[in-house]
């Protein structure tokens, strides 16, 4: 069996994600998620409605429906309901999961359980923070998925050792399932994927991903690259569809919201340690990519101030 130009990126795929929640939409409401410094993965359990995204048109939800949104993107669940209004309620998914969805049945109830995920090769991370756009899965359109969704609720309503690794797992076969078909599709959100194949534009990305607080200029990342400055710089935009150095700028813009949300450094040691040398800089920068302020928002994530 000859190997597929993607094999290797997917095969090094790894995954992580925090325990799910469960979001209940009652009647005709919409639940804000603002914008998270992670990836945001929605499976739809019940109910039909939206996926309202930032900057972008909104997305059906209906059961069975998979979305990933990327880190940094605005968005909403709205559920359409019964016609009378209501009210969204979130809480950790538990031993109640079925009878919360059978409850919900007719009700005018969207029933959509949530994590955020890290999405990275074998060896880094962060390569989640590349995406640009949601990617969605209907997952009866593909027994593999709908499979291991199916496993995966039921795990959340187990109590045996081992949950989060089976969860990581079915999560790494979905996620798998859905980059694939997105590959297949032409999906030009996800077309930079098949340009980490090549080995000197991974080279040149793995440094940022590895390290994007390092002085990386366009002339280090070509040497790390294996190439001439001028022609790293045409590749890369013509892979990822933007400049190398405009990409730095987001992974470490990317990474300090990661910071500001699980530690408790200081704004000044986070601006250094992702390669801004001013705060002034990156106070403009973060706010540019963010809406708000490093110290805004640090204390909207629940972080000392």
């Amino acid at each position: 069996m000859s190997e597929h130009p993607h094999d290797r990126i997917l095969d090094a795929l790894e995954i992580s994600a925090e325990p799910f929640a469960i979001c209940a939409l009652e009647g005709a409401c919409s639940m804000g998620l603002g914008r998270n410094p992670r990836a945001t993965l929605h499976y739809v359990l019940g109910g039909r409605g939206a996926l309202s995204v930032q900057g972008g048109a909104p997305l059906d939800l209906v059961p069975g429906r998979l979305v990933l949104v990327p880190a940094s993107l605005r968005h909403s669940l709205v559920n359409r309901g019964g016609g009378q209004a209501g009210m969204p309620a979130c809480r950790p998914a538990g031993l109640d999961l079925e009878e919360h969805v059978a409850r919900g049945e007719g009700a005018g109830v969207m029933v959509v359980l949530c994590s955020t995920i890290s999405l990275g090769l074998r060896g880094t991370h962060g390569l989640v923070d590349l995406l640009r756009a949601p990617l969605g899965l209907n997952v009866a359109d593909s027994p593999v998925a709908a499979q291991a969704m199916s496993a995966l609720v039921a795990e959340m309503g187990s109590d045996r050792a081992g949950q989060r690794a089976m969860v990581r797992a079915l999560l790494l076969q979905c996620l798998i399932e859905m980059l694939r078909d997105r590959l297949e599709a032409g999906d030009p959100g996800v077309t930079w994927l098949g340009a980490l194949a090549d080995p000197g534009l991974w080279r040149g990305l793995r440094a940022m991903l590895d390290d994007p607080g390092r002085p990386h200029t366009l002339d280090s990342l070509a040497q790390a690259a294996g190439m001439s400055r001028s022609r790293f710089a045409a590749r890369f935009q013509a892979a990822y569809g933007q400049g190398a150095m405009t990409l730095l700028r987001d992974l470490r813009l990317a990474r300090a919201a990661q910071m500001l949300t699980e530690r408790r450094a200081p704004v000044d040691m986070v601006a250094r340690a992702v390669g801004f040398r001013s705060r002034s800089a990156f106070t403009r920068a973060f706010v540019a990519m963010w809406g708000e302020t490093p110290r805004a928002f640090r204390g909207r994530a629940g972080a000392a101030p």
